[in-house]
């Protein structure tokens, strides 16, 4: 059977988008993105695009500096309200293109397109709060006070599993604080992008404010981390391709700010509401088929909970439904491409070869959807890979624990540190869980994945590097401090 082609939206072009016109790569090249769910289904024809393209977009980002950073933020905050409008009156065609794109159920895929326009809502309202701090001199009394600067062109390097909610919560603030932008989003969740863009466009951002680039990482990101235009680089990613980026940006003189995976542990204690912990699980294992740097790789349960908790977290992902993301039903869908399957697969296999034992799944379960079941693995020792390596898929371990202090030693015991959840109600717990649990973002009672767009995203040991993201928290990556003496 010939392969279908599915038309873009009207109002889309599958093209860059520099300097305020929609163009296709300089060089002509293109390639074809495929729906994970109907591989045989080519979802856009989209721009392959290389180092001439991040030249042209960061030549007219450069262009625009001067007029945007000086235009009252107050509106360049309009320009984000307008946009989280257009995003609002798109939130479903959004939601059905980043489905179809890269596989993430639609369920998820609606949150996540209502939730772009309240990052930029939210980071709209930064023109309004305090952008410097006053002092007085102490030999003279003299006024003293610090402002904040944009620092110029920056570019951002976005991951596919968040096509809105990342380039959104990484646009916004360094708009309203004034940067022009060089935008590459993924290759594998272009669509979601050009959304983003297009409702830019139509809330006024001037031409050359905002630019978009489509293409490989090496074709593109090398080229725009090596600008010497660029002033600062915020990528989010792996932890592989994230040390190559700031090894090459920082001798630069770069700013830069890294946001990478994670082998987030939960933990269960034997006090714990036993129907939310079993479901906090699930939800943080296998939603977006485990496709997120915050979800739970690693199950610790206390050891008298154990078995009671394995047996309706079994019941759990027995009736969870997996299959076509689609569906508004479906709470797993596929992974993003065949390669990201091949490699999970392996992963499973190489977890089985280190000893562990798979309870369920752990098999593709569709001869042509890139569908794994949600897999659940027991016996695996702590220094396989399974409790060592992110599997970035929908492969989770159980392990059994007697103390509170061997919990947090095991969930510590790794090189990562972006998320951790414990379920308790025992406030005392709680509290050493908050003091000594290493990963940025903490969850008492709730799941390892979510953050909220006011307050700050972002791991520490090798889960980041820089400041972390979103809330007050842009601030500190996307402008400069100056200190000024001001006498008569």
């Amino acid at each position: 059977m010939p392969d279908s082609v599915l038309e873009a939206p009207l109002q889309l072009k599958p093209a860059n988008y520099v300097a305020g016109k929609w163009k296709p790569a300089r060089s002509g090249r293109t390639y074809e993105k495929r729906n994970p769910a109907r591989p045989t289904e080519i979802v856009g024809e989209f721009p392959a695009s290389g180092e001439e393209d991040v030249n042209a977009a960061v030549e007219g980002a450069a262009k625009a500096f001067a007029g945007w950073s000086a235009t009252p933020a107050a509106r360049r905050a309009a320009v984000l309200m307008s946009a989280a409008d257009v995003i609002d009156s798109r939130v479903e065609e959004i939601a059905a293109d980043m489905t179809r794109e890269m596989g993430k159920p639609l369920r998820e895929a609606r949150l996540e397109a209502a939730r772009a326009a309240a990052i930029f809502r939210f980071f709209a309202g930064e023109a309004w709060r305090p952008k410097g701090e006053m002092f007085e001199q102490s030999m003279t009394g003299s006024t003293l006070y610090t402002v904040r600067r944009p620092l110029g062109v920056v570019g951002l390097i976005t991951p596919w599993n968040f096509p809105a909610a990342i380039p959104a919560w990484k646009t916004a603030p360094a708009l309203v604080y004034g940067n022009t932008v060089v935008l590459k989003v993924a290759q594998d969740a272009p669509l979601t992008g050009l959304h983003l863009a297009a409702a830019l466009e139509e809330g006024g951002v001037p031409d050359g404010v905002l630019n978009l680039i489509i293409g490989r990482g090496s074709d593109v990101g090398t080229p725009l981390i090596r600008h010497p235009k660029v002033a600062a680089i915020s990528f989010t990613g792996s932890v592989a391709v994230g040390h190559l980026v700031r090894d090459e940006a920082t001798p630069l003189g770069k700013r830069v700010q890294l946001e990478l995976g994670g082998h987030n542990p939960l933990i269960v204690m034997a006090d714990a509401d036993l129907a939310r912990a079993v479901e906090a699980a699930y939800a943080g294992a296998f939603w977006s088929a485990g496709q997120k740097c915050t979800a739970t790789r690693r199950i610790y349960v206390q050891a008298t909970l154990y078995d009671e908790f394995r047996r309706r977290f079994l019941e759990r992902i027995e009736g969870g439904k997996v299959g076509d993301p689609a569906d508004p039903e479906t709470e797993v869908g596929p992974l993003v491409n065949e390669h990201q399957l091949k490699d999970v697969l392996e992963a499973i296999e190489r977890g089985k070869r280190d000893g562990g034992k798979v309870v369920v799944g752990g098999e593709r379960v569709d001869e042509d959807a890139y569908l794994v079941a949600p897999t659940l693995f027991e016996d695996v020792a702590d220094d396989a890979m399974l409790s060592r390596e992110e599997v970035f898929g929908p492969v989770a371990s159980l392990y059994r624990f007697h103390t509170l202090d061997e919990a947090l030693e095991r969930a510590n015991a790794v090189e990562y540190g972006l998320s951790a959840s414990i379920f308790t109600t025992n406030l005392a717990t709680a509290q050493r869980f908050v003091n000594e649990l290493e990963a940025g973002v903490l969850h008492v009672n709730s799941q390892t994945a979510g953050a909220d767009v006011h307050v700050p995203f972002g791991g520490i040991k090798r889960s980041g590097f820089g400041p972390h993201e979103q809330g007050r928290a842009a601030l500190e990556f996307y402008t400069e401090v100056v200190t000024v003496y001001q006498d008569a």
